[in-house]
């Protein structure tokens, strides 16, 4: 397993972050470290992604920031450039896996189908986003892909949260979970960072009941 895929096991959980000002960056990139999870996907949807990353890498090289919703070869390089040290994606591109796995660094694109899994074996992948997660039939659907799939571990992203992250956490597939209840768009635009802090604080509290 790549290093950083495996420190983003250990930690557990992923904050999926939507950051429409890159000035909002290093102040939720300190919450999200004195929080206890110095780690962020930092969503590339926006115009703020590529430098809200440059900032938080700069601010806090301990960091481990990637970029999400990466889905072309020139996303994945803007993000690399800027200090993402992982990359996801929503689907499973080929073309985009290929190009970043030769970049060495770390990609974990997105399934939902036994078709999905099969592609991901082939380009010798053994972690992979499990998107949406709730509405493609949850814990219970990555139960049943990992039967057959037995060298794969999953991120499941999409409907996490306290409600059901326990459950999650508890199966030996899951490699972490991406959730971005404690880092709602709305809680960073009226730049409630304490708020953040503390929902972090309750998440991290959670993996460790659940792993120790």
């Amino acid at each position: 397993m790549n290093e950083v895929v495996k420190q983003l096991a250990d930690l557990g959980i992923v904050p999926v972050v939507v950051i429409d000002d890159a000035e909002d960056a290093v102040p939720l990139a300190k919450a999200l470290v004195e929080g206890g999870l110095p780690c962020a996907e930092v969503t590339f949807r926006t115009a703020a992604a590529e430098e809200s990353i440059r900032k938080m890498v700069e601010a806090y090289p301990e960091m481990i920031v990637g970029a999400g919703t990466v889905i072309t070869p020139e996303q994945a390089d803007r993000a690399i450039a800027a200090g993402a040290k992982f990359i996801v994606s929503p689907g499973l591109n080929p073309t985009t896996v290929k190009y970043v796995m030769d970049k060495n660094v770390p990609i974990v694109p997105g399934t939902c189908t036994p078709s999905d899994l099969e592609r991901a074996t082939e380009l010798g992948l053994t972690e992979v986003k499990f998107f949406p997660a709730e509405p493609s039939g949850g814990l219970n659907m990555i139960k049943a892909l990992a039967a057959p799939f037995v060298n794969i571990k999953f991120m499941p992203t999409g409907g996490i949260s306290t409600t059901n992250i326990r459950e999650y956490l508890a199966y030996e597939k899951i490699l972490c979970c991406g959730g971005s209840w404690m880092v709602k768009g709305s809680l960073i635009k009226e730049k409630k960072f304490d708020e953040i802090q503390k929902l972090v604080e309750e998440a991290v509290a959670i993996v460790k009941e659940v792993r120790g």
